[in-house]
């Protein structure tokens, strides 16, 4: 693929099209380069995972940080349910966090005597995704036959929280002690706006459909992040809760893992690393005026990868999701209700998509995730016959090719769009690590922005930021934030 990055390799999974089907990646065109995130803004930090270390550097990592916990509450035949997302596992390809989980399994056994340890994982509207996940990773062996997936569809469990009874999975509660395995990914940055990011499973993952529905609908952006909080600070949570264990990660991999007891202040430090690391890469990525976005991975459209970033993120940048003084994002499943069938918008407050985006060509995606949205609000051409019928076929998107067009190849798809469009800027989400695939012309573009941006975020956008959220970020020579309750 000469100068590219290598995108996310396809997944044999019951929501995408067969390996076999994909003819050619966005890659491989004609014209395609491809910029690293440390390329554009230094001050990111190096990963440790993809590196040249491999896989062994999230081993260690995993356990350096988890000899900084409290484990005492574990005794040897106590159970232990370790609690996962499938977001997870849709990060670098989900070998980080599977063998984080894995290692913090082995240290529990190791330091408590516990041999009955568990893996509970919750998913999203892809009911069967975990269960994939689990075999393809091996965690069905390492955990000795006790790891199972979880749908919001399980059997349910009152929970009593300040704003009343809400709904956990029983199963998710149904050992002694709990352990929260999961990552500050910025991902659904339109909804939980950085405030408790790394809470939202306690709502989500690890609750029942009428709860995550509390999250979402009856709860807008920002305002919907008091569910998922208040059952985690619920007496009977609080009184299963042993640990968390996270992957921190910035746009260009993982940085750390990071365990604590004390989760509320772990979401804390995090939310300053990811609004750091995070506001630069977006603050420069808002001065693309105009270009065509390929999606080109395993996973939905909205949460499709690239440069660290999900194309929800990208296409959001008609505004300054960071900025709690924007009330409406341009999208998420709360404001979508806002826009008519055509794209209209019903109230004059709520912002349109990226207008930077002016076509966009969907190579392969994951189903399962309501993204009729896209194909509404921007004009969208799908490549080939299998993934039109992939498509037509998702219960969740039975309209999204109302609003497309199909081209027979992906070469035909992007003189098409260029045409069309006027521009020939691609941008491409593909998974790929580290880094975006992209036009010449487009790369040229961003690396003739850069300059200022790392100061505008460190001293006029990210104080702002943490003010907002009641957090105080001081620089230090070392380039670490320090972070406390005002």
């Amino acid at each position: 693929m000469g100068n590219t990055l290598k995108p996310a390799a396809p997944n044999k999974s019951q929501y995408c099209i067969a390996p076999e089907l994909l003819k050619m990646r966005a890659a491989e065109l004609p014209g395609m380069t491809s910029l690293t995130v440390r390329e554009l803004i230094p001050s990111i930090p190096k990963p440790i995972f993809p590196s040249e270390r491999g896989i062994e550097a999230i081993r260690q990592a995993t356990r350096d940080s988890l000899n900084g916990v409290d484990m005492t509450k574990i005794k040897p035949g106590d159970s232990v349910n370790i609690l996962a997302s499938h977001h997870g596992f849709t990060l670098y390809g989900g070998t980080a966090y599977a063998e984080m989980i894995k290692v913090t399994h082995d240290v529990i056994a190791e330091r408590t005597g516990s041999k009955d340890i568990r893996l509970r994982a919750g998913v999203g509207l892809r009911f069967r995704e975990t269960e994939e996940y689990i075999k393809k990773f091996g965690l069905d062996e390492h955990f000795k036959g006790k790891a199972m997936g979880m749908t919001p569809i399980d059997e349910g469990f009152p929970i009593k929280t300040e704003f009343g009874t809400l709904f956990g999975l029983k199963r998710a509660y149904d050992a002694k002690w709990v352990i929260h395995a999961h990552n500050n990914d910025l991902r659904e940055l339109h909804n939980h706006r950085m405030l408790n990011r790394i809470v939202k499973p306690f709502a989500m993952s690890y609750a029942r459909m009428e709860t995550r529905s509390t999250y979402h609908q009856n709860f807008g952006p920002r305002s919907s992040n008091i569910i998922p909080r208040a059952m985690f600070t619920s007496d009977f949570v609080q009184s299963k809760f042993v640990f968390s264990i996270m992957l921190n990660v910035a746009p260009s991999g993982i940085a750390e893992v990071s365990a604590n007891n004390d989760l509320l202040k772990q979401d804390e430090y995090m939310a300053v690393d990811t609004l750091r690391w995070y506001g630069k890469l977006l603050t420069l990525l808002e001065h693309i005026d105009q270009c065509n976005v390929i999606v080109d991975g395993p996973m939905p459209i909205g949460y499709m990868r690239a440069g660290g970033i999900v194309y929800d993120n990208f296409a959001g940048l008609s505004v300054d999701e960071f900025d709690l003084d924007q009330g409406f994002p341009p999208f998420s499943r709360y404001t979508e209700m806002y826009f008519d069938e055509l794209g209209h918008r019903l109230i004059e407050q709520l912002p349109p998509l990226n207008p930077a985006v002016k076509w966009m060509i969907n190579n392969y995606c994951m189903s399962g995730l309501p993204c009729t949205f896209f194909s509404q609000h921007v004009p969208t051409v799908v490549v080939g016959r299998a993934m039109v019928n992939h498509m037509n076929a998702d219960p969740q998107n039975p309209q999204y090719m109302k609003y497309a067009v199909m081209t027979e190849g992906l070469q035909e798809a992007v003189d098409f769009v260029t045409r069309a469009s006027g521009t020939s800027n691609i941008l491409v989400f593909d998974g790929a690590a580290n880094g975006f695939n992209m036009t010449e012309p487009l790369a040229d573009l961003l690396k003739s922005k850069v300059s200022g941006i790392e100061e505008k975020v460190e001293v006029e956008l990210l104080p702002k930021w943490c003010r907002q959220r009641g957090l105080s970020a001081a620089v230090l020579k070392d380039k670490q934030v320090k972070v406390s309750r005002q």
